[in-house]
Order: structure tokens, then C-alpha cells, then sequence
């Protein structure tokens, strides 16, 4: 059962110097954007730096800056638990409370920076209870039973310590598995993971992917992954979609796509990976 379908998504930008000038030419950054997406599947967006695959990630849940990007065209659709099984929701056309309502609860993201994407002024505990507390009526002590769980569930040891720790006290592949948590806590039905493993160690990184494909088993949920990591892809994706200049050029499942690439330009990415990826390095250590 499709979760998820983009039809014909277009999303543009205005430029800085839009109300000044004589030809008031949008930039586009998505052109036209479709794809499907299953319970229990991970669907893959991939290019180079610029490419559209953010902008396609943030246009779901429409948290692009306004006025300066715009939706002119298409459909973001979902399966949520308020419609039938033959119906989906076209989160663009969606009131805005009604939105808030799915962030983070039946619809969430992992952001690319997790250090910026926390609250440096507050402990992790707070940052997690809240996130539970906003769409469950759970009592304080209780949205900390689950937090504690959450956290060991997702790797971090000592969950009720970690509890009492601000962002800048943890490291890296830590505050990951902060933000995915958090994004796990009112066990969504689409996660979108954008570059969840940037800059992380290459053994990190692989328990990350281990983690999310084991929870995705355990509760069915689709994930939406962007990344620029081939090997990430070979990994955990079921499908996968090239982008490239706002534009998907090429998508099918990941063994068509990457073993026998149509598109140059899926082939000048082939020909850029490294020999050897870290997620292939991280399994034979």
C-alpha cells in the first residue's frame, strides 16, 4: 500500500533581488517531481549538491521559507489514519493546524546537522518529552519512561543519564541518535531521513543504517532517505531516484538503477563513487 506519492511536484524560488528587478524570472528547484513510496520500503533520492533532493524533502511536509519558495503545481499526497483505504490527503491543499498535527507525529524528519537542529539552551530530556507530550496525553514522568526507552532502544546506553545532558555534550553519532528518537517517538508512518550520516564515523555511520532498516522492521514505517552516499543506497533503499537540476532523471528499483544506470549522468555518478565506500570499510572492520 502506497504511504506516500508526489505527482508533478514543481517548487521555485524567488530571488533576492525579486521585487526589484525588471524581469521577474523565478529560480526553479523542482520541476515536475514525482514518486511513489510503500509501508515498510525506503525510497532513495540521490544527485549532486543543488540538485533538488532537500527541497523535494522539506516541500512534503512544506516547511520551505515563504514567501521566497512557492508551490505552483502538484500533489503531495499521504496516507494518513484520519482517511480511508482508498483515500489519500494532499498535504498541499492541507490547513495548516491540520499539518502541525502530522509533523513529528505521523509524518518525521532527521535533519542533516542534528547540533543544529537541537536546542542548545535545553537538556535532551526536555527536547524528547516535549516531542512525545505534544501528541500524546502523557504525564511528564511518564513521556520520561519513554524517552529512557526510546534512547536505549536507539542505541544510547544509560538513557535516564543522558536525560540530564545538553547537545554540545554528546558527540556526533550520540546526537544522531538523539534526533532519531525523537523522530521515532510517536512511531511515525514516513521518516524522512535527510543525509542521516554525514559526516559521521564510518563505523557510526553503519550502526546508524543498521538501526534505522531494524526499526523500520519492527513498525513498518516508510522512510524517504536523501543522501549523496551510493553505498548508503546499496544498503538500505529498496528504490531509488536520480535527480538532477530539480529534475529526476532516472528511477526504478536500486538493482536497475545502479547495475545498469540508462542516463549518463547516472553513470558520471556511478563513475565518481569511491572504490571503496565507508559503509563497505565499516563491514570489515
Amino acid at each position: 500500500m502506497n504511504i506516500l506519492e508526489i505527482k508533478n511536484l514543481h517548487v521555485g524560488f524567488h530571488p533576492q533581488d525579486y521585487l526589484q528587478a525588471k524581469e521577474k524570472i523565478p529560480l526553479t528547484a523542482a520541476d515536475n517531481v514525482g514518486l511513489t513510496l510503500q509501508a515498510g520500503k525506503t525510497h532513495a533520492l540521490v544527485g549532486e549538491s543543488g540538485s533538488g533532493k532537500s527541497v523535494t524533502a522539506l516541500s512534503i511536509l512544506r516547511l520551505l521559507p515563504t514567501p521566497a519558495a512557492f508551490h505552483n503545481k502538484g500533489e503531495v499526497l499521504f496516507r494518513d489514519k484520519n482517511t480511508s483505504q482508498d483515500l489519500m490527503t494532499d498535504l498541499m491543499k492541507m490547513p495548516i493546524k491540520k499539518l502541525q498535527a502530522l509533523r513529528g507525529n505521523e509524518i518525521s524528519m532527521i535533519f542533516q546537522e542534528p547540533l543544529s537542529s537541537l536546542n542548545p539552551l535545553h537538556q535532551i530530556g526536555k527536547q524528547i518529552c516535549e516531542a512525545i507530550r505534544l501528541h500524546q496525553p502523557l504525564s511528564m514522568a511518564a513521556a520520561r519512561t519513554q524517552a529512557v526507552t526510546l534512547l536505549e532502544r536507539c542505541g544510547l546506553r544509560d538513557g535516564a543519564q543522558r536525560l540530564q545532558s545538553f547537545p554540545h555534550q554528546l558527540s556526533g553519532g550520540q546526537r544522531q541518535r538523539v534526533m532519531i528518537a525523537m523522530a521515532l517517538a510517536n512511531r511515525p508512518k514516513l521518516l524522512i531521513a535527510d543525509e542521516p550520516t554525514t559526516a559521521l564515523d564510518v563505523t557510526i555511520q553503519k550502526q546508524i543504517l543498521d538501526l534505522l532498516k531494524e526499526l523500520q522492521q519492527e513498525t513498518d514505517m516508510a522512510i524517504l532517505l536523501i543522501t549523496h552516499d551510493l553505498g548508503v543506497v546499496r544498503r538500505i533503499a529498496d528504490s531509488v531516484s536520480v535527480m538532477k537540476s530539480g529534475k529526476m532523471v532516472e528511477s526504478g528499483a536500486v538493482a536497475d538503477v545502479l547495475e545498469q544506470p540508462k542516463y549518463a549522468y547516472t553513470k558520471a555518478l556511478l563513475a565518481a563513487e569511491p572504490e571503496t565506500s565507508p559503509v563497505k570499510v565499516a563491514d570489515n572492520k
